[in-house]
């Protein structure tokens, strides 16, 4: 029985050894587990398990091999028994349809600061789990807090993504993918509007053959060999791209790898930055958005002077508390609004323009995209052909 387990955890890709199950079985051998599924199933995790990346792999092998014994959930409260309910109905609990009529009775509580309020206090209150209410933190409801519902303002826990989008303010670990820097591009094209940007200069060690002046110097030279050296060709432009990363960008991911990879190879002087839906006092190297990525913002605009260039990828369409209001960032608290750290991003780079991949007819559809474009000054342009040719003559005046 354990060794089928063990087997099927190998087959799965998680890198056990056999020492680790030997392991396992002495443990087993001298009683740590007993008779209980759920102290089995800690054991057995803590003793083949030595990468946390590996821990959902584990639970789905645990889980088939087991015929249907899950690994243990958050702890039920004392004296309610856990009941098994098919994935199904769940599934069809949880993505419940409201009807238009339905939708236009609920009403937002009032504003950023009062949301925030009103979540305090069902914290303090509440003692148990909820399920489809009006009120509580809880599942497929009306609530304005908890998950897979639906309000048209509140605060999404635990939820693994995004299903209407109205979410003021995220309670959750934020799983975000970097862009690949080699996906393929389907045609030229992107990295043909980016030459307008090239200003190639030599810089460096003389390393690269100079074939018209080794022959010069060698008919001089009598046909006597005379090799002359010179630095390397390179795009002297510098270019800071800070890329919108997550949440509604999701639908723009293959546009934006893309870009990501016709800038990669056509910039010498590159640095890219990730962010969400908005800069705010923190830019991160890295779209896990993890607290050792961080970069203070500060600390960006004082590196890298005026003559770099700045490219800004996002779709501009948010809660308008993440860019008007203290506090509004979904992923953390930001001391200022994310329209103040914008003026003085684009006061550090005046040469800077905005690329949004929604389509240009959209953009009025959204309070937050009209607002950036007015910080922008008109130097909003569509992730398109003609738009990016457009953004590269703004930044190359």
């Amino acid at each position: 029985m354990f060794l089928g387990f063990f087997l099927a955890l190998r087959q799965a890709g998680v890198k056990a050894s056999l020492r680790e199950f030997l392991t396992l079985q002495q443990a087993m051998q001298a009683g740590l587990a007993g008779f209980d599924v759920e102290q089995f199933y800690f054991l057995a995790r803590a003793t083949l398990i030595k990468d946390e990346r590996q821990l959902d792999r584990f639970d789905q092998v645990f889980a088939a091999h087991f015929k249907g014994l899950h690994p243990p959930a958050t702890p039920t409260p004392e004296g309610v028994s856990p009941q098994y309910l098919p994935e199904e109905w769940l599934r069809l609990l949880a993505e419940k349809l409201l009807t238009d009529e339905e939708k236009a009775e609920i009403e937002a509580l009032g504003g950023f600061e009062k949301l925030m309020e009103t979540l305090r206090q069902r914290l303090a209150e509440q003692q148990e789990r909820h399920q489809g209410g009006s009120k509580w933190i809880g599942t497929a409801g009306t609530s304005p807090f908890g998950a897979n519902g639906y309000n048209p303002e509140g605060v999404r826990i635990g939820q693994e993504k995004s299903r209407h989008r109205r979410a003021v303010k995220l309670w959750d670990q934020r799983e975000f993918k970097n862009l690949a820097g080699d996906a393929e591009l389907g045609t030229r094209n992107l990295q043909i509007a980016l030459r307008r940007l090239r200003r190639f200069a030599r810089e460096g060690a003389a390393a690269q053959l100079d074939l018209p002046g080794t022959i010069g110097a060698t008919a001089r030279n009598a046909g006597y060999l005379d090799l002359h050296l010179v630095p390397e060709r390179h795009n002297a432009v510098k270019l800071l791209l800070l890329l919108d990363i997550g949440g509604s960008m999701d639908d723009h991911i293959t546009l934006c790898e893309q870009l990501f990879t016709a800038v990669r190879s056509e910039f010498k002087h590159l640095k890219h930055l990730y962010f969400h839906n908005c800069p705010y006092e923190r830019l991160f190297t890295d779209a896990r958005m993890r607290p050792q990525d961080a970069i203070p913002t500060h600390d960006v605009l004082h590196t890298y002077d005026r003559n770099w260039r700045l490219v800004i990828v996002g779709d501009a369409a948010m809660s308008p508390y993440e860019l008007i209001s203290p506090g509004g960032a979904v992923s953390y608290w930001n001391e200022e609004s994310g329209q103040t750290w914008l003026s003085r991003i684009l006061t550090a780079f005046p040469k800077a323009v905005w690329l949004n991949p929604v389509p240009e007819r959209h953009w009025g559809y959204s309070q937050t995209t009209r607002l950036i474009g007015e910080h922008m000054s008109g130097r909003m342009f569509p992730l398109t052909l003609e738009g990016l040719d457009n953004a590269t003559r703004a930044l190359a005046r």
